[in-house]
């Protein structure tokens, strides 16, 4: 890894150390990037300080050399005026790429840390969505690092304003009076409108995430809204807060340009006072002809770093807006709360007095080895259970408690417990890539990969395209049908050899012949090979072919265990199980 590498690693596990507002995370930027950005500030001020200089030397000349032609102080002093030419063409060179460049890399570890929260195996509790998350992670996290060019700017600019003052005041003391109390007074008025313009700009951010997030969801239920002829509605729904979006972008916009506007109409304003002010004084005499001309440059040169400062505090209200919706997520609690057990003697699965959403107080065992299958005649207990069992949620989220082999999920080291529970959800995503990376992304050793393909009915995939394992695969796994998606997704589930596996509804988009073909592959896979004693699986779903090879199946109705036993038990003595199974 190089050292670049290690420590953006770095900065990004730093960043769960300890809680960041929006404050906090400027002042941050700004302490791990203070070597460049300080060198970057002390050059751009010296390119200040040289376009100060400028307008002085041309009074210089003028009453030096050109009043009384002095051909060789003329040629003395245009020498001299191209030397501070190139030092201050160089300065600004080299101070802005050491500002941009400080600039440019906190904005990707913004971005990877954002991103090292969202991916924390433990979860983020929050209440944004995928979309939102993906605005925060991308252009609030670009907005933030605005503040490494901020400050900069701000150093420069009033570096500029103080000797652009001196100069006057040596000059002459009401010319200089007027620049130091006129700047502080027209800033001040201005930055009064600074707190407006940050929340317009935070609404605005708001309000793109959630077309984002809008947009997010859509394109992934694109394929269900066809199948319900939804277009129409979605992309209405999507036109709708499109239209906010841009309704809170043109508000920002408007109040942003009026505030430029008016900053830079007063920065012109005082500029001109001084420049007449100026005029009046050559014409009494106070002044040289040379020096007037000083003053009208630094007048004129004047309205830039003068503007500059004006318009700052609207920047750094966006990029505070952006800081306060990167806090959201770097300062989210995560959801799971890291255990300390490091290691398990058994594979049972115990639940007791588990409540949560329709559950109304589930208790159950699976012993190890165990095929348990679980048939829920409400969906939504089956989704309340395969929630609970992933351990994906926090111990307050629900009542009772999950175990493997006597130890609470709550209290496993979470390496443990990802390691020894998997749950397969109903509705699984595949990545972009091949099948063959999609297969092995948990690192599973191809030397399964066989079995896995042939338990899963997943070689039919592979075999049915001319480049098998090597088929490029789109987001989502969008290029193949819901059946072949879900037999890949089998497949990976069943290449992870987890003592305890949980598959929700893993054949509801295939066939009868190949769901036959995926339940003796599972039992065979499962629990028939030389460790098969020791793997567990359970089997949330009504399919009869599925049934068939568990050892033991349970029934949920209500929310509570309505009644156990094999399958063919059931079928045979329970007219509701016949119904909801054998239909």
């Amino acid at each position: 890894m190089s050292s670049t590498s290690a420590s953006t690693s770095a900065d990004a596990g730093e960043s769960d150390t300890g809680k960041h507002n929006g404050a906090a995370i400027l002042r941050r930027v700004l302490v791990r990037n203070r070597g460049p950005l300080a060198i970057g500030t002390v050059l751009v001020c010296v390119h200040q300080l040289a376009e100060t200089a400028v307008p002085i030397s041309i009074g210089v000349i003028i009453d030096r050399a050109i009043e009384t032609s002095d051909t060789t102080a003329l040629v003395v002093s245009i020498c001299a005026l191209g030397v501070l030419f190139l030092m201050l063409t160089a300065a600004w060179r080299l101070g802005a790429r050491f500002i941009v460049k400080a600039m440019e890399e906190e904005s990707h570890r913004l971005r990877l840390e954002v991103a090292h929260r969202i991916l924390d195996p433990r979860g983020v509790r929050t209440d944004l969505r995928a979309g939102e998350l993906l605005t925060v992670s991308t252009s609030d996290a670009e907005h933030t690092s605005w503040i490494a060019d901020i400050v900069p700017r701000a150093v420069a600019a009033s570096t500029a304003a103080v000797a652009s003052a001196i100069a006057l005041l040596w000059i002459d003391v009401p010319l200089g009076l007027a620049v130091l109390i006129g700047t502080p007074v027209i800033l001040g008025l201005l930055q009064r409108a600074a707190p407006l313009i940050t929340s317009r700009a935070k609404g605005q951010q708001e309000s793109i995430a959630r077309a984002s997030a809008t947009a997010t969801d859509l394109v992934s239920g694109l394929r269900p809204l066809r199948g319900i002829g939804a277009e129409a509605s979605a992309s209405e729904r999507y036109r709708k807060v499109s239209r906010d979006a841009l309704a809170s972008t043109i508000d920002t916009a408007r109040a942003t340009s009026i505030y430029t506007g008016l900053s830079t109409t007063i920065s012109a304003l005082l500029a001109v006072a001084i420049a007449g002010l100026a005029g009046y004084f050559a014409l009494q005499g106070r002044i040289t002809v040379g020096e007037l001309i000083t003053v009208v440059g630094l007048a004129q040169f004047f309205i830039e770093p003068l503007g500059l400062l004006a318009s700052l505090p609207g920047y750094f209200a966006v990029a505070r807006a952006s800081s306060d919706r990167l806090a959201l997520v770097l300062d989210a609690e995560p959801i799971l709360k890291a255990g300390s057990v490091t290691d398990l003697d058994g594979t049972d699965l115990t639940l007791d007095g588990i409540e949560f959403r329709t559950l109304a107080g589930v208790d159950l065992h699976c012993a190890a080895g165990e095929l348990l299958g679980i048939v829920a005649y409400q969906p939504q207990d089956g989704e309340a259970l395969a929630a609970v069992l992933s351990g994906q949620l926090a111990s307050d989220e629900y009542r009772g408690s999950v175990s493997v082999g006597g130890v609470s999920l709550s209290d496993m080291d979470l390496t443990l417990s990802r390691r020894t529970v998997l749950v397969e959800p109903h509705i699984s995503d595949l990545f972009g890539g091949t099948l063959a990376s999609n297969l092995e992304a948990g690192g599973a050793p191809t030397a399964d990969l066989a079995k896995a393909l042939s338990a899963s009915a997943a070689a039919d995939v592979v075999d049915s395209h001319p480049d098998g394992l090597e088929l490029e695969v789109t987001d989502r796994g969008a290029s193949l049908s819901g059946g072949q998606r879900q037999r890949v997704a089998l497949a990976r589930a069943l290449l992870a050899r987890t003592p305890v596996m949980v598959l929700h509804d893993p054949t509801t988009a295939v066939d009868a012949v190949t769901e036959a073909s995926i339940a003796e592959g599972i039992a065979q896979l499962r629990h028939a090979h030389p460790n098969g004693g020791r793997s567990t699986t359970i089997l949330i779903t009504s399919s009869p072919a599925l049934l068939a090879v568990t050892d033991r199946v349970i029934v949920v109705d209500r929310g509570v265990v309505a009644a156990v036993g094999t399958h063919n038990e059931l079928a045979a003595t329970d007219e509701n199980y016949r119904g909801a199974v054998l239909r």
